[in-house]
């Protein structure tokens, strides 16, 4: 019959037709836990390394949640991240627990989820970090007490161990050059190279969108101008740049080193996903659709939105998947050379800078950091490959 699919897949809407395709990819079908518990590891971090006991329970005061108010408050030098991922475990809590409740009203679960979201940055605006200098792991209990600790017992920053031991039942992964617990800093090292990889890529996304956007589709001088500026930043190599840039900044005394990573990483990262949008853009302005919606008098500016970037968007989600690899490798890279994140945070590339003197003697320091650097870039680009499979059917 004319005009009939070629084949049954070709049939399924495309949401479903890509899953398809995806699930056939083994690497990529294998890439989703593996991304899902990074994720997930770097949301319960408080959860799993906490030198403050999750629950205690003392005839006097009854039970209580020590560790809430650090949670809500985070000792941390990079705070403002330590509370978004604080924030976005809360918020999933909620969102999980509105679902259950809300099985069969999809909107009320949708209104409840978002209404629990808001209100609970409440408490992350107004508590204030406070010192506590309660070693609860030592602390002696009333008769009838109990309390339930972390899996790891430690916090980041506490030097209780000894200097580069190696692994042992107290500390499973051993410790730092400092006897800082390296399993505790693995697991909040998670945080940051998830931190810099999506919000450095995500910035480099719209600087990239509303530049490749808006050069393809306006065209003329514009685009000449445009396209002629990439190409000069495309000559300086990137990560001499993003050195130079750390340096700088470095110099002035930035503090939250980690927002300073994000920021340089961005404004490195848009370049390439401003020529794909750009090249994106360029074969879809001349589609029948975008022509109609030109006759229909439309603006510019809604074409672009509305029209063209929902059909590129593929494409700009598969760059999204390899650039937050990139960007992960990238602050590695700079805080392996001391240009990132700086110390006392916890960073997967200033571990492995640890061991540098003594790769031997500090295997660990150079085997676990390095197995969790494996762990987050090969997931990330095995996703991307999947999805670069599912949505382009012609791969």
């Amino acid at each position: 019959m004319a005009g009939a699919p070629a084949t049954w897949e070709e049939s399924l809407p495309p949401g479903r037709a890509a899953w398809r395709r995806f699930r056939r990819d083994k690497l990529a079908l294998a890439s989703l836990p593996l991304v899902a518990l990074l994720v997930l590891l770097a949301l319960l971090a408080p959860l799993l390394a906490n030198p403050r006991p999750l629950l205690l329970y003392t005839p006097e005061t009854g039970l209580t949640l020590p560790f809430l108010h650090a949670f809500f408050a985070p000792e941390s030098t990079e705070y403002l991240i330590e509370q978004c991922f604080n924030w976005a475990l809360t918020a999933l809590s909620a969102w999980g627990i509105c679902r259950l409740i809300f099985r069969k009203k999809a909107l009320i679960c949708r209104l409840a989820s978002l209404l629990a979201a808001l209100l609970l940055l409440l408490p992350f605006l107004l508590s204030r970090p406070k010192l506590e200098r309660v070693n609860f792991r030592t602390q002696t209990l009333p008769a009838g007490s109990f309390r339930v600790m972390a899996p790891l017992p430690y916090g980041p920053y506490e030097q209780l161990g000894t200097p580069g031991e190696t692994p042992s039942r107290q500390h499973p992964l051993g410790c730092d050059e400092l006897g800082r617990d390296l399993a505790c800093r693995i697991i909040y090292g998670a945080r940051v190279s998830l931190a810099v990889g999506i919000f450095a890529t995500f910035l480099a996304l719209v600087i990239g969108l509303l530049v490749g956007l808006s050069a393809g589709y306006l065209g003329a001088w514009y685009d000449l101008a445009v396209m002629r500026l990439v190409e000069i930043l495309m000559c300086f190599p990137v990560f001499l740049l993003l050195l130079i840039l750390m340096a700088i900044f470095q110099d002035r005394k930035f503090e939250q080193s980690i927002l300073i990573v994000i920021g340089v990483i961005a404004a490195t990262g848009w370049i390439g996903i401003a020529q794909l949008a750009r090249g994106e853009s360029l074969k879809q302005r001349e589609m029948a659709y975008i022509q109609a919606a030109r006759t229909l008098g439309l603006s510019a500016f809604r074409i672009m939105t509305i029209h063209l970037l929902p059909n590129i968007a593929g494409a700009i989600l598969i760059a999204f998947t390899f650039g937050v690899a990139g960007a992960i490798l990238a602050e590695s890279g700079l805080s392996f050379l001391g240009f990132g994140v700086q110390p006392p945070t916890a960073s997967w590339g200033g571990m492995l800078r640890s061991a540098f003197d003594d790769p031997l003697g500090c295997w660990h320091l150079t085997v676990f950091p390095g197995l969790m650097l494996f762990w987050a870039v090969a997931g990330f680009n095995f996703l991307g490959e999947g999805l670069r499979k599912a949505l382009d059917p012609r791969a």
